[in-house]
């Protein structure tokens, strides 16, 4: 299959996902029946983030531009891609990747995030018989020549125990921040939102801490955050609420919430689900040298990094953890 005619086919792809197909909706129905935090509205956000973001003609054709052996002759290698399941098609990227790579794809998508992923991949098998060798699910990936797999701190620990042989790319747990002046509008606290509570934060390019200058006036963040008043309402999140604020509760310590969000000083940049930590600072140029090359972090949201709001909306050459996947398929 010619490079062309990849990108051809996901062009069609990413058109036949903006139409929202009966066939596409009850894809969705079954993810949510696999996955209690996939409700309709995140599917719907992450559906059109790859449609827009992904499989867009210029986009598509500026992202292989940089990698001329995409478009030569070349044996294909069996890729093994091991998929994470914590929000919906968080895996697509690395099989977009090898499928415009050439290679084949050999995929264990996440038990709690399977419905889409063999969905997108049957219907492209649909208008081209080719991609029933092109894509292969399985439950084990033996015998690859490459390996992509993303998990847990814990899992990726035996991903390197098993992978470590080949070519791989191996991701863990990460997270992402965003850096506060105090000066920032209405609409750009409400766009920071979006960066904390899409998909409930379970994300790495969620922010699960902000950094704040002394002096701080919250009010403003956690009258903007009501937009997602209504998570309260989901009994996942709900639950994740309640434990986290009794927790505090009982331990005496200081808190401040909406209703749906829980704000907390806290060192860690890791944070509970429905908890925002934040910490002072008092040189931002300090700040940024400490976080720009920690390796817990996927990314840094404000001024002067990833506008608010487009944490969870990455480009196409915006590599989980900062790792060219695309290169590294390239030159196996």
């Amino acid at each position: 299959m010619k490079l062309q005619h990849r990108i051809d086919l996901l062009i069609e792809l990413g058109q036949y996902i903006l139409k929202d197909s009966g066939e596409l909706q009850e894809a969705k129905l079954k993810a949510a029946a696999e996955n209690g935090w996939f409700n309709p509205e995140f599917q719907e956000q992450a559906l059109q983030n790859i449609a827009a973001a992904f499989l867009q003609k210029e986009a598509l054709e500026k992202w292989v531009q940089s990698y001329p052996n995409l478009s030569a002759d070349f044996t294909s290698k069996r890729i093994g891609i091991i998929m994470a399941g914590n929000i919906p098609l968080v895996g697509f990227h690395d099989w977009l990747s090898v499928f415009i790579s050439g290679h084949q794809a050999h995929v264990k998508p996440s038990s709690k995030d399977q419905a889409l992923i063999r969905h997108l991949v049957q219907k492209l098998a649909e208008w081209e018989p080719g991609m029933a060798t092109q894509t292969i699910f399985s439950e084990m990936l033996k015998g690859c020549d490459a390996y992509i797999a993303t998990g847990s701190n814990n899992s990726s620990r035996y991903f390197e125990y098993y992978f470590g042989k080949y070519p791989h790319i191996i991701r863990r747990n990460r997270t992402s921040v965003a850096i506060l002046t105090g000066q920032e509008k209405k609409a750009e606290l409400e766009a920071l939102a979006d960066d904390v509570l899409l998909y409930f934060g379970l994300g790495c390019r969620n922010v699960t801490k902000i950094y704040i200058p002394e002096g701080y006036d919250f009010v403003p963040l956690l009258e903007a955050f009501r937009k997602y008043s209504y998570l309260a309402d989901h009994h996942k999140y709900k639950n994740n609420y309640d434990y986290t604020l009794a927790i505090h509760i009982l331990n005496k310590q200081y808190y401040m919430t909406n209703g749906a969000i829980l704000l907390s000083e806290n060192s860690s940049l890791f944070s509970p689900i429905s908890q925002l930590n934040y910490e002072f600072y008092a040189d931002k140029n300090a700040l940024a040298t400490q976080l720009e090359n920690h390796d817990d972090l996927q990314g840094i949201v404000g001024e002067g990094y990833i506008p608010f709001g487009q944490g969870q909306k990455p480009a196409l050459d915006q590599y989980a953890d900062g790792v060219d996947t695309l290169a590294f398929l390239a030159k196996l």
